[in-house]
């Protein structure tokens, strides 16, 4: 039910960030990483604040073995959860990050 929910609230609003988020995580979450990634680099692309979806895909690069683009997925991540002043995430982008 939400799967579908997330699905139309996209295809209405292919740049919606809650549904790109929100989809991805679900699929990620059912197994489906390799359909989570694309909608975690596009959120990244529309809503580049969005620091957990820094945080999501590193996961998923991480699962998949790619630890140098799980890096830099990262590192970026830091950067906007420092300029963001989230200290919450900062620790687990870092702590996510000690894994590369």
């Amino acid at each position: 039910m939400r799967l579908k929910a997330l699905q139309e609230m996209l295809a209405a609003d292919a740049d919606d960030a809650f549904a790109l988020y929100g989809l991805a995580v679900e699929l990620k979450v059912m197994g489906r990483s390799d359909e989570a990634e694309p909608l975690l680099r596009r959120l990244l692309e529309v809503e580049p604040t969005q620091v957990y979806g820094y945080y999501q895909l590193g996961e998923v690069l991480l699962a998949d073995g790619e630890n140098d683009a799980a890096e830099e997925v990262l590192r970026r991540g830091v950067t906007q959860a420092e300029a963001a002043e989230d200290g919450k995430a900062l620790n687990e982008l870092r702590a996510l990050l000690d894994l590369c």
